[in-house]
C-alpha cells in the first residue's frame, strides 16, 4: 500500500527529526514548550538521577537551536567524569582529539541525507547545527554509540529505515499527529518571517511526544543504541566514575531512563535547557 501525506504532514515529520535520536524520532516527556505573553520556548531534557553515590544526567539533544544553548551545554559538559554522546559511526571522536577519518565503504553512512536537511534548516530559520558548536572532541566526552557499520548491518538485518521509522510512529500514534498550520508555514517561508516557520514547527514537536511508545525498545533506532549506550555506562562506573552525563536525542530518554530505574537509580533533579526561543508579535 502506498502511503500519501500532505506537505504539512511531511514538514512535521522533518521536525520530528529535528529534534530526534541523532537519526530521527521524538521524546515523551523529554521535550516541551514552554510559553508567557513574550515568548516561546522550545526546551530539553536536563534530568538526575543517582545511586550509591554515582550521579547520572539525561541531557537531551535537538539537532539545531540556538548558538547560546550549544554554548551552555559546553561549559556544563566540563563538570563530568564522563560525557558520554550519541553519533552513530562517533568512535573516532572524544578522548581529547580527533582520530583520522577512516576510509569510506561502499554505501556507508545512510544518515548523510539528514545533514542536508538540518543544513537547509539551520540557514532558513537562522539557528546553529549540533555538530558545529558543540566540542566532540573534548577528554571527557566518551563515544557511546554503534559504529556505521554496525548500525547499517542492523538496520538491514531488522529491514529498518529512518524515514520508515518516522512513518511508522506517527501512522500507529494513539493520537493522530499535529500537523504545522499550512497558511503559517507559507507566510514564514515566503515572507522571509522565520519565528514563524519555528512556532508551527516546535508545537507539531512537542506535540509528537507519544509517538514513539509503542516502537522504542525493540528496534535499532532506540533499543539497540540504548542498550550500547547503557553497556558503556557501566563500563565507567566500574572503572570508578562518580560524576557522568549522557547526551543524547531526547527520543532515547523514556526508554533509557526505564533501563536506569531497573539498575536502581531514582531521578532526584529535573531542569530544562532552552534551545529555541521565539519572540511573539
Amino acid at each position: 500500500m502506498k502511503i500519501r501525506m500532505s506537505w504539512a504532514r511531511k514538514v512535521a515529520v522533518v521536525a520530528g527529526m529535528l529534534a530526534a535520536t541523532g537519526d530521527g524520532c521524538l521524546a515523551g516527556d523529554f521535550i516541551r514548550i514552554k510559553e508567557d505573553g513574550e515568548a516561546a520556548r522550545l526546551q530539553t531534557a536536563y534530568f538526575g538521577y543517582e545511586k550509591d553515590g554515582v550521579r547520572v544526567d539525561l541531557i537531551g539533544a535537538i539537532h539545531i537551536a540556538d548558538k547560546r544553548y550549544y554554548e551552555f551545554l559546553n561549559e556544563s559538559f566540563e563538570d563530568y567524569d564522563a560525557l558520554l554522546f550519541e553519533m552513530v559511526g562517533g568512535e573516532r571522536l572524544g578522548g581529547g582529539e580527533k582520530k583520522p577519518e577512516p576510509e569510506p565503504e561502499a554505501g556507508e553512512n545512510k544518515l548523510a541525507a539528514l545533514l542536508t536537511v538540518y543544513e537547509t534548516m539551520e540557514n532558513a530559520l537562522g539557528l546553529s547545527g549540533q555538530g558545529a558548536v558543540i566540542d566532540y572532541t573534548a577528554e571527557n566526552f566518551v563515544h557511546a554509540d554503534l559504529t556505521m557499520k554496525e548500525f547499517e548491518a542492523l538496520q538491514e538485518e531488522r529491514g529498518e529505515s529512518l524515514l520508515g521509522f518516522m512513518i511508522q510512529s506517527a501512522l500507529t500514534a494513539e493520537r493522530p499527529l499535529r500537523e504545522p498550520n499550512s497558511i503559517n508555514l507559507m507566510r514564514g517561508m515566503l515572507g522571509g518571517k522565520p519565528d514563524l516557520v519555528k512556532m508551527e514547527l516546535m508545537h507539531a514537536m512537542a506535540e509528537a511526544d507519544k509517538q514513539i511508545d509503542s516502537l522504542d525498545g525493540e528496534n535499532v533506532i532506540i533499543g539497540d543504541r540504548n542498550a550500547r549506550c547503557i553497556d558503556v555506562f557501566d563500563q565507567e562506573v566500574a572503572a570508578g566514575k562518580k560524576n557522568i552525563g549522557v547526551f543524547y536525542g531526547a527520543a532515547h530518554f523514556p526508554d533509557m531512563e526505564r533501563r536506569l530505574l531497573e539498575k536502581g537509580f531514582t531521578r532526584v533533579s529535573q531542569k530544562w535547557a532552552t534551545a529555541w526561543r521565539v519572540t511573539k508579535p
